[in-house]
């Protein structure tokens, strides 16, 4: 019980770090140029789908790992990987928790990782880009395409790390990834938003 409430509290707390660092250094042509770690305590990917035709049930994945090589005088230059352990699952559902780390959904045990490889980055504004790259969920891997908004950046007052933060969303069909469990009264499409802070080596 203390995992799942402590899990909400990481979110506010890098939501607060977030906001504040916006106001800091809100133009992304002055954010550091350098090598960056994600910051798994304050990363996070939250995902949507169409359930009964009722609502857009919510979950996440959290403790992700990755770099990211940030170059914001030329952002297509930028480089991105990221993996995110797939019993990392949590819904508002106990059960249904534990019912997507089976074999009939994301089978954890025999894929334990899902990753994400960016190959191309195209910027479509001052501080936002298109992210493509190759993403692997289930042993399969697809085209996927985020599309990211950089947020704040500066020295996260916590531990003294210049830290960076971007917003990104994208969607994605389950099915494409051999997980097809309960179509159509889950919808195949899968929304995706991420918060994402990197903070850079020292």
């Amino acid at each position: 019980m203390s995992t799942f409430f402590s899990r909400p509290v990481l979110m506010i707390a890098g939501l607060t770090f977030v906001l504040s660092t916006a106001q800091a250094a809100p133009a992304f042509s002055a954010v550091e140029q350098g090598n960056y770690a994600v910051d798994p305590s304050h990363t996070q990917v939250v995902f949507s789908v169409l359930h009964l035709g009722f609502t857009n049930y919510s979950g996440f994945f959290s403790n992700a790992s990755g770099t990211l090589a940030l170059d914001p005088a030329q952002p297509e230059a930028s480089r991105l990987s990221v993996s995110i352990p797939t019993d990392s699952v949590l819904t508002p559902s106990t059960k249904l928790t534990n019912e997507l780390k089976t074999s009939e959904w994301l089978d954890v045990t025999h894929y334990p990782k899902a990753e994400f490889v960016s190959s191309k980055i195209t910027p479509t504004g001052t501080d936002t880009a298109d992210i493509e790259g190759q993403f692997t969920l289930h042993g399969i891997t697809q085209p996927l395409t985020l599309h990211a908004r950089f947020i704040g950046a500066g020295q996260n007052p916590m531990n003294k790390t210049y830290t960076v933060g971007f917003q990104a969303t994208g969607e994605l069909k389950r099915s494409a990834y051999g997980i097809k469990t309960y179509e159509p009264l889950v919808a195949d499409k899968v929304l995706l938003s991420i918060a994402g802070a990197f903070e850079k080596a020292k």
